[in-house]
Order: C-alpha cells, then sequence, then structure tokens
C-alpha cells in the first residue's frame, strides 16, 4: 500500500471508527508522514543508542574485562561489529545492556510489542477479552462447563462492568 500523503510505501496502518455512524475510515501512512501527523514517535536509530552508549562504557572502563563465557565474545567486539555472539551474550553483559535498552524502550528492559499511548489499555483488554473467550471455547468442547461458566462470567464483567456490580 502507497502512503496517503507522499505516497511512499505506507508502513503505518490505522483504522478509525466513528462511533455515531459506526463507519470506519482507513489511513495508510509512512513512516516519516505519521512522524509529521504525531501519530508515531520518532526515536533515534538503534545504531545511534547503541554507538552512544558503548562510547559511555568504554570511557568509564566498564568493559575492559566483559567476555562471554559461552562464545568467549567480548563487549569490545560486540561494540566492534554491532551484534552480540549467542543468547548467553545478554547475560555476560547485562550491566552494560540494561541502560541502553532501558532507553530504547522507553523504560523497560524487556520488549512486549507497541500499543499506541492513546489507547489507554483498550488494546490490551481486547487481547485478553479474546483469550478467555478462546479459552472458554475449549472448556465447552472439553466439557469443563464449571470453568466455561467462569471465563463467561469473567468475560461480562470486562465487557460490561456496571452491570457485573449489580448482580
Amino acid at each position: 500500500m502507497k502512503c496517503d500523503r507522499c505516497k511512499k510505501k505506507a508502513t503505518v496502518h490505522l483504522t478509525e471508527i466513528d462511533p455515531k455512524t459506526k463507519g470506519k475510515r482507513e489511513v495508510h501512512l509512512c513512516q516519516q508522514c505519521s512522524w509529521e501527523e504525531g501519530i508515531t514517535q520518532k526515536h533515534p536509530p538503534i545504531t545511534e543508542l547503541l554507538a552512544n552508549f558503548v562510547l559511555a562504557a568504554t570511557q568509564t572502563g566498564e568493559v575492559a574485562n566483559a567476555e562471554c563465557d559461552a562464545c568467549g565474545m567480548t563487549f569490545l567486539q560486540f561494540r566492534q561489529g554491532g551484534l552480540l555472539g549467542c543468547p548467553n551474550d545478554y547475560h555476560a553483559f547485562e550491566k552494560m545492556l540494561t541502560p541502553l535498552l532501558e532507553r530504547a524502550q522507553d523504560g523497560q528492559t524487556r520488549h512486549a510489542g507497541k500499543v499506541p499511548a492513546r489507547t489507554h489499555g483498550t488494546e490490551q483488554q481486547q487481547v485478553l477479552l479474546l483469550r478467555l473467550r478462546r479459552d472458554m471455547e475449549k472448556a465447552v468442547q472439553d466439557e469443563d462447563y464449571e470453568t466455561a461458566a467462569r471465563l463467561r462470567d469473567q468475560i461480562k464483567e470486562m465487557e460490561h462492568p456496571a452491570e457485573a456490580e449489580k448482580v
């Protein structure tokens, strides 16, 4: 698909639904146009973050003896190449990698995907509802009606919290 504004390749795809008319409108934008529209935030490239981080770590002398026991890679080799040698490197270089990951992931050290800030948790709630519905269907197929009823009640409570309080 092409960007609605500049006709480059679209990488951001939005579907807007009007709550009054229930009509939907699709928007397709390239990364640059989505930054300009304020839909996504512009972050420095990971290579720039890595270079700045490694430079700071080198200046403090923390990397002098850091080496992975599994693959033998040193942190200085990682700095020069930009790629880790094995999964154990995350543990071997944890002290030096954690601040970098926190900066790249807005304070988090575990990447869990991107969710637009304006959703205020609604997307996470929808994912949980889908999981509960799938689990309920499986419980019915397995003839575990007690579990299915419990899951049904959880779904109702999430979909209609005001009605759940009346019961």
